[in-house]
């Protein structure tokens, strides 16, 4: 093949090949003929990362051309591009967000005595939506759409390791329906999920950003608060109480008492993992449930 029909291929390429300098300099660019995803970008060519991109963003990219010079590995890195970061598109513009797959290889040759690499960029947004659905229903209860027992695990265990740490103190309340069994054998199922539900908006109505609730299983929940003490936890949890016992009266129930029992316990330095944090609250629920239902106990 000679010169014109290397270049012809390159031009054809569905998705764009950059040429980038160790400063940020784009030295050259090939392809982007997907128009489904990419701008003609000849441009960019002569310009700088940092005339094209917010500071922050140059710096990320100048960060990892520079990682792939000194490894001289394939770098493979997934980052974002929103309207914002685009210097040439004015704030007040819609928030799009665009992700892409960014192969990154230094390159045997110099230009203008600077080591540069070769940039192919990937739009993966699709991808990347339909993962984060993945991710999202994996972690999450259907029904109740809290999470679920094993994101509880995940997250409980970060925050053990957090306290360890850095001593970042951190609530863990358990709680389950009292008389719940009763509601399913005589109202059914369909009552049942719907009581599930109710206290499920109530817990999300009352957390901060911070906060994350879990159904650990059946009736029992788990509701996680950082930075936070157990009186400020108790606080909480008498609250969250007396709310359910308000939309309790909405249920319609023959007979039959609903009500939340909740035992709050903290991160303590005796506890060797998250699992015996969790068995504490969850012995803390049950010395409530035993000692009259309705009842929110600490330890």
């Amino acid at each position: 093949m000679n010169i014109k029909q290397i270049q012809s291929v390159l031009g054809a390429l569905p998705d764009p090949v950059f040429i980038l300098s160790g400063s940020g300099k784009y030295v050259a660019l090939f392809g982007g003929q997907d128009v489904r995803y990419y701008h003609d970008g000849t441009s960019l060519v002569g310009q700088n990362l940092f005339d094209v991109l917010v500071t922050e963003k140059a710096e990320f990219f100048v960060a990892k051309i520079n990682e792939a010079i000194q490894s001289n590995d394939m770098l493979v890195v997934e980052y974002e591009l929103r309207d914002k970061d685009i210097l040439a598109i004015p704030d007040a513009g819609p928030e799009k967000s665009v992700w892409y797959e960014g192969r990154v290889q230094r390159l045997d040759f110099t230009v203008e005595d600077e080591e540069v690499v070769l940039w192919v960029a990937t739009n993966i947004s699709e991808r990347y939506k339909l993962e984060k659905k993945l991710r999202y229903w994996g972690d999450t209860d259907q029904l109740t759409e809290l999470f679920n027992r094993r994101r509880l695990e995940q997250d409980l265990a970060k925050h053990h390791a957090s306290f360890s740490r850095y001593d970042v103190t951190t609530s863990v309340l358990m709680l389950d329906l009292d008389n719940f069994k009763s509601v399913n054998d005589t109202e059914g199922h369909h009552k049942g999920d719907e009581i599930l539900v109710a206290l499920s908006t109530i817990v999300r109505g009352e957390m901060r950003e911070a906060d994350a609730a879990y159904r650990y299983g059946g009736d029992e929940f788990v509701i996680v608060l950082p930075n936070t003490r157990k009186s400020e936890a108790t606080v909480f949890a008498e609250r969250l109480s007396a709310q359910f016992a308000e939309q309790a009266k909405t249920f319609s129930l023959s007979n039959i008492d609903v009500s939340i029992s909740i035992g709050v316990t903290v991160i303590t330095c005796t506890d060797d993992s998250h699992e015996m944090t969790l068995r504490r609250a969850d012995k803390l629920l049950y010395d409530a449930k035993r000692s009259g239902k309705n009842t929110v106990k600490s330890g």
